[in-house]
């Protein structure tokens, strides 16, 4: 395996800034504009890639060359796809089977399915700029300075932090809805938030160390948003779908970071 060569000193500070200085104003749009402009969400994600790139190719100069550039196998995107079903779809089967939260009748299988395949192909190009740029770029460079655990922990806060624009629509939105203060609701979202988040990025990371692949995380990361969106849309999801993921997540990532043995980098194809 060819080594990285960094040609100046990665800042964690600076990547960063220019992260958040091209992502964040479509997050904060949204929040102004509304639902009917979500779009502006998949060109923030979209802008993680395009810093991630200024900042390998022109401030640092360090390259992208073991980011995970191989497909994976066939296997491999079989136990993704089945973790996000097992995410979304399983609690909400459970639910119907229950009466916990009855679906309209109306809706048909086909046309749930319909809608996913074409929501889930939109979201492969957002989801890549994630993996590209908090797996395969900055990942890595946290490897090279903190412990193993430290920097997944790290390089997971960074992730929920950027999340912060959404998250405090999040929690005006559900202070609006119960006519509660806005400020507790808030804090609430960005509290419950914080450990499930930093927990599945570092699922994220070991679906991207173990395969050696961008590609495997990236169906993951498309598929789990759009097994969500798709059903919150359709037949809606109740009590035990909107948790489960969460704790099921948090246990997850809680067991790889304390067991899992990782590759810092991944090699080329």
């Amino acid at each position: 395996m060819k080594n990285e060569i960094f040609d100046r000193p990665f800042s964690l500070k600076v990547y960063l800034l220019i992260i958040i200085a091209l992502s964040w104003p479509f997050q904060i749009a949204y929040a102004f504009l509304g639902e009917a402009f979500r779009p502006l969400l998949l060109i923030s994600m979209i802008m993680v890639a395009v810093g991630t790139y200024i900042a390998g190719k022109f401030v640092f100069r360090d390259g992208f060359e073991n980011a995970g550039w191989r497909w994976g196998k066939p296997r491999h995107y079989v136990y993704v796809f089945g973790l996000a079903l097992f995410l979304w779809a399983f609690p909400r089967i459970v639910e119907q089977l229950l009466g916990i939260y009855e679906a309209p009748q109306d809706i048909s299988i086909t046309t749930i399915i319909a809608e996913f395949l074409f929501s889930f192909t939109i979201t492969l190009i957002p989801a890549f700029s994630e993996e590209f740029g908090w797996r395969g770029y900055l990942l890595p460079r946290l490897f090279t300075r903190y412990s193993t655990r430290y920097a997944l922990t790290l390089h997971g806060f960074i992730t929920w932090v950027w999340h912060l624009p959404v998250l405090v629509v999040m929690g005006m939105q559900m202070g609006t809805q119960i006519s509660g203060n806005p400020l507790v609701s808030v804090s609430l979202v960005m509290i419950v938030s914080l450990v499930p988040t930093i927990m599945h990025a570092v699922v994220f990371a070991y679906i991207w160390s173990s395969t050696q692949s961008l590609a495997v995380s990236t169906v993951y990361h498309s598929a789990f948003d759009e097994v969500r969106d798709t059903l919150e849309g359709s037949v809606g999801l109740g009590p035990l779908s909107q948790n489960w993921q969460m704790l099921i997540l948090t246990v997850l990532g809680i067991a790889l970071l304390w067991k899992a043995k990782w590759r810092k980098t991944a090699n080329s194809a």
